[in-house]
């Protein structure tokens, strides 16, 4: 009869202790924040980053170019497109299938050429449609302004053999741009649904792990571990009052987004809820371990920071497009669970419910919160070394 009724007792005095680790942990946030010190190592790394790592250059910009219209006048007005180290056209005949490019962020904008382009050239005005994807205000500029160079450059040549002087601008043919998912042209909707990120990054991973090492250096665990207290306990009560606060970073951001800097959200809030909740669970996940494996606030903290917080600033997307960056960087930003929620954060903001991106970095950053909390249980064990 004894045995039977363990598992109900059990089952409270599991709960009775979450309660209590929970409050302990809360109340220790609230009275002890920290402040920590950066080292020489970070500064080092970013020389390393900014003198190595980091290209603003644009080259080689994915751009569709749709010739609806294919005859040799028109094939001949994008031939110069072709030939420039900055622009990668891609031939396209639909414009349907360039939009669907452009959404999943496989070109960086769209060159139309319309059906009637060689008729209206031949009655004396032609239009070309230039669309560029605008999250990014700086490379939706250069890439403008190179395509335009482009197209100017056969305008003048079109106007020499004709014998007349070329006016300002194309010539005769008129470039209509149109600035995709930033109307505004404004960098702040770029930056700004990056902001989450960091934030997230910051109290999850960073703060996880001093607080969690903090604990390990002070010899609090190991008076823990001689109670009935469990590991899982003591992991969840650690990411209890930090989920908390992460969740209160997004709110905060999602208001200063929306009342203070008017960037727009297209997509399902409740889809950017739930993913920023996923990948907060990635973050402290990873802090859990980083505390778990150094056992040294000082250690712990470097190690977040070069490893969470500053690969989330200048490798997964934040400042720059990965495209642009030497191969060894990109693979290393590519390895970054950042990089999937700061892609599906601004698609969400900006750009609407692309399901096929959504399924895709929310399936990666599952898989790397159940990683990173597997591996933080399996290291913190109930002995002492």
């Amino acid at each position: 009869m004894s045995q039977s009724s363990a598992p109900p007792a059990n089952k409270s005095g599991f709960w009775s202790r979450l309660r209590a680790l929970t409050r302990k942990e809360i109340r220790q946030l609230l009275r002890d924040p920290s402040n920590l010190a950066i080292g020489i190592l970070l500064p080092i790394v970013l020389i390393l980053i900014f003198g190595y790592g980091i290209s603003l250059d644009v080259k080689h910009a994915p751009v569709a170019v749709v010739l609806e219209d294919s005859s040799p006048t028109a094939l001949e007005a994008v031939a110069g497109l072709q030939l420039s180290p900055y622009i990668s056209p891609v031939m396209l005949t639909s414009m349907r299938a360039a939009e669907q490019l452009m959404r999943e962020r496989k070109v960086d904008g769209i060159v139309r050429v319309p059906i009637d382009f060689s008729r209206q050239l031949a009655a004396g005005s032609a239009h070309i449609q230039v669309l560029v994807h605008g999250a990014d205000v700086s490379r939706a500029s250069i890439i403008l302004n190179y395509v335009d160079g482009a197209l100017n450059q056969w305008a003048l040549r079109q106007a020499d053999r004709a014998g007349v002087n070329a006016s300002p601008g194309i010539g005769s043919v008129t470039v209509e741009p149109r600035m995709w998912f930033n109307a505004a042209n404004t960098s702040t909707w770029y930056l700004v649904p990056g902001l989450i990120v960091l934030i997230m990054t910051l109290v999850g991973a960073f703060l996880t792990a001093l607080v969690m090492a903090r604990e390990w250096e002070r010899g609090t665990l190991e008076a823990l571990f001689v109670t009935p207290v469990r590991p899982v306990e003591i992991l969840l009560a650690k990411i209890i009052p930090y989920f908390i606060v992460g969740m209160i970073g997004l709110v905060l951001c999602l208001l200063a987004a929306h009342f203070l800097f008017e960037v727009p959200t297209y997509g399902s809030l409740a889809i950017l809820v739930i993913s920023s909740m996923l990948y907060l669970l990635v973050a402290v996940g990873l802090g859990l371990v980083i505390s778990s494996v150094t056992k040294n606030q000082f250690m712990a903290s470097q190690i977040a920071l070069l490893t969470s917080f500053m690969p989330s600033l200048m490798l997964s997307g934040f400042l720059f497009d990965l495209r642009n960056v030497p191969t060894v960087i990109r693979l290393v930003g590519q390895v970054l669970p950042a990089t999937y929620f700061m892609e599906l954060i601004r698609t969400l903001f900006l750009a609407g419910n692309v399901w096929p991106l959504i399924f895709k970095n929310c399936a990666i950053l599952a898989v790397y919160a159940v990683l990173l909390l597997g591996l933080a249980r399996f290291v913190t064990r109930k002995t002492l070394d």
